[in-house]
């Protein structure tokens, strides 16, 4: 017997801008206990936002919940950055208090991740990356065509596989990144997120774009798992320093920040969190 909907408290919580509407939205369950996969899975689907996750209690005993994420259509992602945030604000504001002082403990598929709080912004350490490295060359030829750039356009490619399974492209500039019109058809199964530097006085370091073909978000707001990797990419082969602050979401008319930094041989990735619906949902 199927079994009958009850209230759950529920927050939609915009996450990566310091201004309400202008980030990635999420919605998420606080209490998400007695649901099974399917129903989630299918609630995901019906608030139509990128992202959904439910919040349970954690299983492992240093973690302060346990989360999961579900994209909107038919995946459930192991971690994802702006849920990860998203829901750590929403823990928070609800009432959680974390065991230790000055960070919190996230459960989810990918394992444990730790989020820090930084005045009124959370940051998560970035989880290790399980593929990275050069893409080959048939997939940087189709990089190329699904970007609609010649192959030297490119300046450099690679996995950044974190759960989501991106491919980081860097260009020459941002305006670069801003003038692109992908080929959705070409990009085929491929997550691409790609990268370009500002101008010295332009307030962010890097613009930001990612693409998710044969979803309904073909272009995601703000990505904090791809940036998560990106971050450590860039870092890592000393194309960026250790503190940045990259935007995304600015074709979309969105105002995406990431704050990066490098502390202690973790990678933090940083942003504001505004609660913009709360409420309850039958479930």
């Amino acid at each position: 017997m199927k079994p009958i909907p009850r209230s759950r408290p529920f927050h939609q919580v915009d996450v990566f801008a310091g201004q309400a509407y202008r980030g990635n939205p999420l919605a998420v369950v606080l209490d998400a206990q007695g649901l099974d996969t399917a129903t989630m899975q299918h609630f995901a689907n019906w608030t139509n936002l990128s992202e959904t996750t439910f919040l349970l209690p954690p299983e492992n005993s240093l973690a302060d919940y346990r989360v999961r994420i579900f994209f909107t259509c038919t995946e459930e992602f192991p971690f994802a950055g702006h849920p990860t945030l998203g829901s750590a604000h929403a823990w928070l504001q609800a009432g959680g208090v974390p065991q230790s002082d000055g960070y919190l403990v996230q459960e989810c598929a990918a394992g444990l991740v730790r989020i820090k709080r930084d005045g009124g912004r959370l940051a998560f350490a970035a989880p290790p990356l399980t593929r990275s490295g050069p893409v080959d060359a048939a997939v940087r030829r189709q990089l190329a065509d699904a970007l609609r750039l010649p192959a030297s356009g490119i300046l450099d490619a690679s996995w950044l596989v974190n759960g989501p399974e991106w491919i980081g492209v860097l260009l020459e500039s941002a305006a670069q990144v801003l003038a692109l019109e992908p080929d959705q058809a070409a990009m085929g199964d491929l997550k691409i997120g790609v990268i370009g530097p500002h101008e010295p006085g332009a307030g962010a370091d890097f613009e930001v774009r990612t693409f998710l073909p044969g979803d309904a978000m073909a272009e995601d707001p703000v990505t904090g798992s791809f940036n998560a990797g990106a971050a450590q990419w860039l870092i890592g082969s000393g194309r960026a320093p250790e503190e940045y602050v990259a935007s995304q979401g600015t074709v979309l008319g969105r105002w995406g920040r990431i704050h990066v930094s490098a502390e202690g041989g973790d990678i933090w990735v940083g942003g504001d969190s505004t609660t913009c619906i709360r409420g309850s949902v039958l479930l």
